[in-house]
């Protein structure tokens, strides 16, 4: 018999928002053990997982932590107050770092066996000491400034993620004490790789225990530890901010003194050093944690910089799109002629660089529009933007300036496109603008034609080599005139009265995908097909999760592909019985947002709505941040969106991992033969071609579609 509302109210409708997120890092953390995955492969995602949790304390912690001093109670749709949800998030959270060191110390024995050796003070021999010596004198005591601690020369100021070494000297002869500090300069690498060709590595903290006598001489360390600290980043942004640029430029010097929130210690540091480092942050005992094994775990992704080819994932090097090679290069040639859609990694970012580089150079184009969430620091997008103002042509840009940790580096970018010309606006003041929008226009014949690129991801030449997205290029007219309403929107704060195709968040992207839903959940009740698929990064909103969950109750069936955060809870009994969540974590981070709704149809369909789009369903993509959905009209591209991208990853048998009940997250194996989503997009031809031709990749096996309704195989 099916539970009542009120017991599926009892046991909780949602997963906590931030619980679920240290589950999606434990996913990647998995992947560090993967014996499928080459030895620097799992270094990487080790390193990756280190990474993820510093950034998951700087924010999310910091912001509990501040709500928990705020005295606020305010409850989440899971049913946890701030502070009930920090105590369980930093259980969690030690437990996650706890595993990072087991995986690390098996990981550096296997990496030894195979020829790349992190060494310790103990393990080096003389000829290695000596050429550490010269290294130390040559390359690392001219950057370091060793300091006492006394009543003369306080406890420094120490910027977030400082790594440094608190020490206890002792003069053998007078037996003077002294209590010094060396920080690790952001110049220096965290390890000396020594000379040779085995792969010999050894801390840079290391080094400089070594040679202290060459830094306070006379003097021999009695007692010493490193440390690091994690201090609060966020930046909240005033809506009362005058000057956003000002406010930035401040607010970044200030994300530099945040609350220290978390410090890390050497597990054989003194109680009494411990003391004097945990006072000069002025933070409990309870926010010190006393690491056994390395401190700073995203740092050996250093090591895999190592050139062991046969250590790593193959090469892989992305395809440029067939479709516009057939016209001769000539974007506009191919764009006119038929929409198409790039899938990226698997298909080359330069064509997007070469969309806007022929835009620049093209005499017959007046005007060119385009946001920028995160370009990187070396992007060929801000150039060809400088190109196309240098050239003449009205540019546009709209830089987002509260794109976080990217804040500096889109300040720096700003300053250089007016430099050069451009129209730069900053958005607004209250949302983050997150659309990934270029609109070119040129004229043609007697008027003018609008081409559009609309992207799942950020106009990033480095991120795009390693996060699945797509790109569609069109000159639809109708989503020609949907997106220069968009810009107006951005750059005048005027709210458009009528989008013809696409929607918008704040305005109209929520109650879009709801009406999907419903229409759904209309057509299942009156014995209709029916059934939703969803690819995102993270599902958090309430709202939305309820809409699904009342789909599953009428018997629409639910697919989920969810990279991260996800808080619906799949398979329970009168609740989501219908509904189906996987993670897939891989070689690439999948990163694309693509809606599927059957409309009347079973999927995979040709009639089924389609839609890519720069948002997450989360409450900030969708009244908080200005995103883009985009219905994809094309019947081809359609196809290969439906029948190959989201067919594909919910095959995928050899990444993946469906999501329980309980909140457990369960890796899926193959019954039969298996299938891994990256393998076969980096042996298939490009989407943007003449459609996937398996011939062309004998060894990539065809899916199995056997276990559900299809149009057509991957063939």
């Amino acid at each position: 018999m099916a539970k009542s509302d009120d017991a599926i109210e009892g046991e909780g409708r949602y997963f906590n928002r931030e619980l679920s997120w240290l589950k999606f890092n434990e996913r990647v953390l998995e992947e560090a053990q993967n014996p499928d995955h080459p030895l620097l492969e799992q270094l990487k995602f080790l390193a990756i997982s280190g990474d993820n949790l510093d950034e998951f304390y700087m924010v999310r912690v910091a912001g509990l932590k501040g709500q928990v001093d705020e005295n606020v109670e305010t409850v989440s749709p899971d049913g946890l107050n701030p502070r009930e949800t920090l105590a369980a998030v930093l259980v969690e959270a030690e437990r996650l770092m706890s595993q990072q060191q087991v995986i690390w110390s098996e990981l550096r024995d296997t990496l030894e066996a195979s020829g790349v050796e992190v060494l310790t003070p103990r393990t080096i021999d003389s000829a290695e000491r000596e050429w550490l010596s010269d290294f130390f004198l040559g390359q690392i005591f001219p950057v370091l400034t060793p300091q006492t601690i006394d009543p003369a020369h306080p406890f420094p100021f120490i910027s977030n993620k400082g790594l440094g070494i608190v020490m206890s000297l002792a003069h053998p002869e007078t037996g003077e004490e002294l209590l010094a500090l060396v920080m690790l300069p952001l110049a220096l690498p965290r390890f000396v790789r020594l000379p040779g060709a085995d792969a010999r590595y050894i801390a840079t903290e290391d080094v400089i225990r070594l040679f202290v006598d060459e830094l306070f001489p006379g003097y021999a360390i009695d007692g010493d530890g490193v440390f690091r600290i994690i201090r609060d980043s966020d930046i909240e942004v005033e809506e009362e901010a005058e000057d956003l640029v000002r406010y930035f430029r401040s607010a970044i010097k200030r994300r530099r003194r945040g609350e220290v929130i978390r410090l890390k210690v050497d597990i054989d540091m003194p109680a009494k050093l411990r003391r004097v480092v945990r006072k000069a942050f002025r933070i409990d005992e309870t926010d010190v944690a006393r690491v056994d094994g390395i401190i700073g775990v995203g740092d050996l992704m250093q090591l895999y910089d190592e050139a062991r080819p046969d250590l790593k994932f193959p090469s892989y090097t992305a395809r440029f799109p067939e479709r516009i090679r057939e016209h001769g290069g000539d974007c506009f040639s191919a764009i006119g002629e038929k929409d198409i859609v790039v899938h990226h990694p698997y298909e080359s970012f330069e064509v997007v660089v070469a969309f806007l580089r022929q835009a620049a150079a093209d005499p017959e184009v007046v005007a060119i529009k385009q946001t920028l969430y995160r370009a990187g620091k070396q992007s060929a997008v801000i150039r060809a933007l400088i190109d196309a103002a240098e050239a003449g042509k009205s540019v546009t840009a709209v830089v987002e300036l509260k794109a976080r940790f990217d804040e500096e580096q889109n300040l720096a970018w700003a300053a250089e496109l007016e430099r050069a010309g451009v129209q730069v606006v900053y958005g607004f003041i209250e949302w983050k603008t997150h659309a990934k929008l270029s609109l070119v226009v040129r004229r043609e014949g007697q008027g003018l034609r609008t081409y559009c690129h609309f992207g799942t991801g950020n106009y990033h030449p480095f991120t795009a080599k390693i996060y699945t997205d797509l790109s569609m290029f069109t000159a639809d007219p109708v989503l020609g005139r949907d997106a220069s309403q968009i810009f107006n929107y951005m750059t005048s704060y005027v709210e458009p009265k009528r989008l013809e195709a696409m929607s918008i968040s704040p305005h109209g992207l929520r109650q879009k995908l709801t009406s999907l839903i419903e229409r759904e959940i209309e057509n299942a009740r009156a014995g209709k097909p029916s059934g939703i698929w969803l690819k995102m990064n993270s599902l958090v909103d309430a709202q939305m999760i309820d809409r699904l969950y009342e789909a599953s109750r009428a018997g629409v069936p639910v697919d989920l592909v969810i990279r991260g955060i996800c808080c619906l809870k799949p398979g329970v009994e009168g609740l989501s019985e219908n509904i189906r969540v996987r993670s897939i974590v891989g070689r690439f981070l999948e990163h694309s947002r693509i809606y599927a709704f059957a409309n009347g149809s079973e999927l995979p369909s040709d009639k089924a709505d389609l839609f890519i789009s720069s948002a997450d369903l989360m409450p900030r993509n969708l009244d908080r941040r200005v995103e883009a959905l985009v219905p994809v009209r094309n019947p081809t591209v359609h196809d290969q969106i439906i029948d190959q991208v989201l067919l594909a990853n919910l095959k995928d048998t050899e990444q993946s991992w469906e999501l329980m009940a309980d909140g457990h997250y369960r890796r899926i194996t193959a019954t039969g033969d298996s299938f891994n989503l990256h393998h076969y997009f980096m042996n298939n031809p490009s989407l943007s071609g003449r459609g996937t031709v398996i011939e062309d990749a004998p060894d990539v096996p065809r899916l199995n579609l056997s276990n559900g309704p299809r149009k057509a195989d991957i063939a």
